[in-house]
Parts: C-alpha cells; structure tokens; sequence
C-alpha cells in the first residue's frame, strides 16, 4: 500500500476536520450532504486479491432499481460480483453493459426503491470549485461502516490524452484534476459531487507517472459518460468492439494472422476459463524484450480493450494486422505500465 499517500489521505482528513470544527455553518451543510450522499455509493467486491491486484472497488446508484456505475476493471472479472449498500445490505451485481474506451461499466443489483444519483440534475465545475469525493479507499468499509470521504478543490478540467506517455489509460476524454488524494486503490468508481451534493464525475483508476513516481488524481465528468450509461440501461447500447464483430467477424471469423509468441511472449499454461494473463517468460531478442515486459506482468488490456484471460489475449492479438501498433496496458506490481510495438509482417501468415 503507498505509504505516503496514506499519509496524505490522513493529513486531507486533518485539515478538513479542522475546517469543520472552525466553521459551524459549513459542518452542518456537508454533514447533511455526507448524510445525503453516502446512501447512494456502494461497496464492490470481486475478482482479484492476487499479484497485487486488490479485489474491491467502489461504485454508485443511478436508478432506484439497482443499476451501478462504477469503473470497467478486473475486478468485474466474474460471472457476479458482491454489492454493499451503505446499510449494510449485500447483493449480487451482474454487469449489464460496458465501454473499455470510457473506463465504464454499469451493473445491476435485484433491488428497488433505492436512493439514487439523477443523472439529469448532475452538473459540472470550473476550477477553484470545492467538490467532495465519496469512495472505498483502502477497503475501510465492508459492512455498514460509510465510505471514506475526502474534501478537495477542481484545479483544472483538461483532456487526459494531454497527459499521455506520463499517464498512460484507456480513457482519453475531459477530466476534472482534483487538488485532493482521489484515487487511491479500490477508489475507482466512486462519486465526486459539489458541496451541496449535486454528481459532478466518477473517479478514475489510479495512474502513476513512472519517471516522477508522481500520481495523477482526476476524475471523469459525468457528462462524458451520461449517454452510454442511459444507453446501457435502457438496453440500446453497443460497444463499438460489438458493432466491429457484428460488421464482419460473427458472420465471417477473421484469421488469426498473430500470437503471443511472435513478440516473444510466453504466457502461463491456460488451464482453466478465465486464466489470467500473465507472462511466464520473454524470449531473448524479441520485441517484446526491447519494449520492456518482464515475467509476472500482468497484461490488463491489448489496444482499448480489456484482457480478460488468456483466452481474450489470444483472441485479441489475433485480430492484429501487418502494420498496426501493438499496445499493452500490463500491471507490474503496483504500478500500471504501456508499452508499444509495431506489429511487423510474417514471413509465412
């Protein structure tokens, strides 16, 4: 776990504490809106727990019958998932529908009557707006006990492609950059409103820049994912990896022209349905050596989709041609790495 942004998590929590205690009209607002909002943010549980990959995550309500946005990562990475309500209320979430290119995933609990995020009354900010972010960090709530809540201010609203190379991610749309500690693990996925409670964005995964060990706090604003998520729930949604197979490869399976090991990756035996992706070894001189893999990476995402299994890499680089560039988002540890490599032409294909 990284020390010093637990440290920080505690000094945000400090500070703001302080603020309160010195400002009783401010305490009473944001208790009602903590109070307010909390019921509305849930507790996921999934897949993970291995390898540095933690196995929780956080999510929200945006309808009254259980519909869930949260983040699109591994640990959705089963058939259900665990669902906590603020109360303590524990159900079975399925995934209902997913974007890998807007870090989206909508689930979806048997429930009704729940207290939920309107998302046509959410707004946006400008910078120097004070915004509350409401999330699971750290696994501080697994029954009950409320969800960790960090005060913090908008410091720009940019595009996250302008941040790419030093923080590398799927989603390349419009992010608020929050002056606060947002996103720690098991964050992603949680709510960041005003300070009256109105929904402004979900949290994004965490992102590390690798050559100033500096992390990126942001968050994607709701207005970049509204769209899919009613499309999703109303059931008129297709992803466009859906629209590309439905255009050629259900009716007409593409050739698998690329492995694995043509860039020299060597991945543990694929044994059981959802065998993990990681690397076994490197061949010597291959180009996945020169790109910088290594043994015990855990490839997370060829190109903008994810990677479920062994299985979803071979199929994935299966699709590749002569002349594309090969992307892979792997997780190293604790750390998410991109690496590149032109997807050459073969001898014999």
């Amino acid at each position: 776990m990284h020390t010093m942004k637990i440290q920080t998590l505690v000094l945000t929590c400090l500070i703001f504490s302080s603020f309160l205690a010195n400002n009783d009209c401010s305490a009473q607002s944001t208790a009602q809106t903590i109070a307010d909002v909390s019921p509305k943010v849930v507790k996921i549980f999934g897949a993970g727990g291995g390898k540095n990959l933690y196995a929780y995550g956080t999510g929200f309500l945006v309808s009254p019958q259980g519909h869930i946005v949260t983040v699109w990562s591994h640990i959705l990475d089963s058939d259900t998932v665990a669902i906590v309500l603020n109360d303590g209320r524990r159900y079975e979430g399925k995934v209902v529908g997913f974007e890998p290119p807007l870090d989206l995933a909508v689930l979806k609990i048997e429930a009704d009557g729940l207290p939920y995020f309107d998302l046509n009354l959410a707004t946006s900010a400008g910078p120097g707006a004070r915004v509350l972010g409401f999330s699971n960090a750290f696994k501080v709530a697994t029954g009950d006990e409320p969800v960790s809540v960090i005060h913090g201010v908008i410091a720009a609203k940019t595009t996250l492609a302008a941040r790419r190379g030093a923080f590398e991610s799927p989603y390349t749309g419009s992010v608020y950059v929050v002056d606060a500690v947002t996103n720690n693990a098991g964050a992603a996925g949680g709510a960041l409103t005003t300070w009256d409670g109105r929904l402004l964005g979900m949290i994004g995964k965490e992102l590390r820049n690798t050559q100033t060990n500096t992390w990126l706090n942001y968050v994607m604003p709701i207005s970049e994912l509204s769209e899919t998520v009613e499309q999703i729930i109303t059931g008129r949604f297709q992803s466009k990896k859906q629209d590309e197979e439905e255009g050629g490869s259900l009716t007409k399976k593409k050739p698998r022209r690329y492995d694995a090991n043509d860039f020299g990756i060597i991945t543990i035996p694929d044994v059981v349905a959802r065998t993990p992706a990681y690397i076994d070894r490197i061949l010597p001189g291959s180009p996945a050596e020169t790109a910088g893999l290594q043994p015990n990476d855990l490839i997370l995402f060829v190109g903008n989709d994810l990677v479920q299994s062994c299985q979803t890499l071979k199929e994935e680089l299966g699709r590749l041609e002569s002349g594309d560039q090969l992307k892979i988002v792997v997780r190293r540890e604790d750390k998410l790495i991109t690496v590149s490599m032109p997807v050459v032409k073969k001898v014999v294909e």
